[in-house]
């Protein structure tokens, strides 16, 4: 397994690459780490699986998440990875979407433990973490420097491979594009979020305002985010 394989990016969005290796429909699937639950939509509204279980551990993201009331396939539930409320060998596929490298460090194997456990035998994992790598991440390190959450990430898949715990199907490396309007969108969604104070003072906050409108054209930021997938197995049948 390799943490990063510059020679292997393709292009493409999360959603192409979840439409390319992971089958969803009529599935009973578990997003851990929801977040504001737009790539939950997604999945619901496109994928047709049976149901979706979606779990955030931000509290006040997550009684947000509970005023959806359009996504019937889908149920919105309180909880970190590391402690799933779901029985042994219930569930299909779990995603975890960029959220591994946000379970606490300590916590990281357990959550890859849980996952373990709550999958089907020869259910999938689908693990999406960002490449510590590229433009934006230059300028999300100003504010946010994930690199040892990230590398702590990988080294749980790892280990939880070496065990057999979970089997290595493949590990898939892309550059998903990404954009905004200008660096309010950007200040909103990434800096402003109600998980994480990051503490920014008025002096960083320029530096982080300028390095982000550096990239800006006429019709705003664009950015390519490298991003590695380990899609994982239960193993059995």
């Amino acid at each position: 397994m390799q943490i990063n394989e510059p020679e292997k990016y393709q292009t493409a969005t999360e959603l192409e690459i979840i439409q390319q290796h992971l089958p969803i429909q009529d599935k009973l699937l578990l997003e851990l780490g929801c977040g504001r639950a737009w790539m939950t939509r997604q999945l619901a509204e496109r994928f047709q699986p049976r149901q979706i279980i979606a779990t955030e551990v931000d509290t006040i993201q997550h009684g947000k998440n509970l005023l959806i009331d359009d996504l019937p396939n889908v149920t919105f539930t309180a909880g970190g990875a590391e402690a799933i409320d779901l029985e042994d060998n219930s569930v299909d596929v779990v995603i975890m979407l960029k959220s591994l490298h946000h379970v606490p460090l300590p916590l990281m194997g357990l959550a890859l433990s849980e996952i373990a456990r709550v999958l089907r035998p020869g259910g999938l994992a689908y693990i999406s973490e960002p490449v510590y790598a590229g433009d934006f991440n230059e300028i999300l390190r100003l504010f946010n420097d994930e690199k040892q959450v990230r590398e702590a990430a990988f080294a749980a898949v790892q280990n939880s491979v070496a065990k057999n715990e979970l089997l290595l199907v493949q590990q898939i490396f892309f550059n998903a594009p990404g954009s905004y309007r200008d660096f309010a969108e950007f200040d909103e969604r990434m800096i402003q979020v109600t998980h994480t104070n990051h503490q920014i003072d008025e002096a960083l906050y320029r530096r982080i305002r300028n390095a982000f409108n550096r990239h800006m054209g006429e019709d705003g930021a664009h950015f390519l985010k490298p991003s590695r997938v380990d899609l994982l197995q239960k193993p059995g049948s």
